[in-house]
């Protein structure tokens, strides 16, 4: 582009006003006097540095010299190159290559690093995905804390016959009742009939000595107490529930029975709850 430019400054007229003066009186045979002052005015205005009109023409023309061919592009005289180029499209383009080698398109010589670049990031992107599904897919399991208290195992050979022990399972109390054989006839021989949420006793527990059941009223939440009520089982206070020896609902406001836990006896003296 600078050698372009170049070229264009030396085929600039740089002779003086007064050559060009002599030049013409010569051809003519008229001295200066006898020019009008028409032509006096037109010799004054060619000084020594007139380039100076025709250089915004050339910087124009550099910046689109290179790619438009001048007599293609067809310039419009003070409008930019860009926009010279805008108005006068040509598909006659000519690139420059002084500084950069082109390849052509498929070049064999860098298919391998191609193919290897793009192997290479499609790897890389793969690896991304799957490690940003599994930490989504983990970040929506449970924790070890929260595993740690989703079961619990309790020992059973320290429960005397006839009374309840309360146990923390999922932040909520758990009671395990070791049952007579009174109870257990006690709780057989209720009509089912009769009771609000009618339920039999062998459908609640798993062995009749035992019944485990989560120790939260059904009414409003609250604990009842233990031994306690009308009929052997549980009382709650805060409105008046009563609960049997198999833990249903038999007096109260409270709707259903005392909920029973997921749980399994690992043998006779442990029990899993969860």
């Amino acid at each position: 582009m600078l050698r372009i430019a170049g070229r264009r400054f030396s085929s600039l007229p740089w002779r003086s006003s007064s050559t060009l003066f002599r030049h013409n009186s010569l051809n003519d045979g008229v001295g200066v006097a006898s020019e009008s002052p028409s032509v006096s005015r037109s010799v004054r205005s060619l000084s020594p540095f007139s380039f100076n009109s025709q250089l915004p023409n050339l910087i124009r023309g550099l910046s689109s010299e290179a790619l438009i061919q001048r007599h293609d592009m067809g310039m419009i005289s003070g409008l930019p190159a860009t926009l010279a180029a805008v108005k006068n499209p040509t598909s006659k383009i000519i690139y420059d290559e002084y500084n950069h080698e082109r390849f052509p398109p498929g070049d064999p010589s860098k298919r391998a690093f191609a193919y290897f670049v793009l192997t290479g990031g499609r790897f890389v992107y793969a690896s991304l995905i799957r490690l940003l599904i599994l930490k989504f897919v983990l970040s929506m399991s449970a924790s070890k804390d929260v595993l740690a208290l989703a079961s619990l195992e309790v020992d059973l050979s320290s429960i005397e016959p006839g009374t309840t022990v309360t146990v923390k399972w999922r932040g909520k109390p758990v009671f395990i009742r070791r049952r007579t054989e009174e109870d257990i006839k006690l709780a057989n021989s209720v009509d089912i009939a009769s009771l609000r949420d009618p339920q039999e006793d062998a459908v609640r527990v798993k062995n009749p000595e035992w019944l485990i059941v989560v120790g939260v009223c059904t009414h409003l939440g609250c604990i009842p107490l233990p031994n306690a009520g009308d009929f052997g089982g549980w009382f709650c206070p805060c409105h008046g529930s009563h609960y049997d020896v198999s833990g249903r609902i038999r007096k109260g406001p409270a709707p259903y029975n005392l909920e029973v836990p997921t749980y399994s006896f690992l043998d006779e003296n442990k029990l899993l709850i969860g």
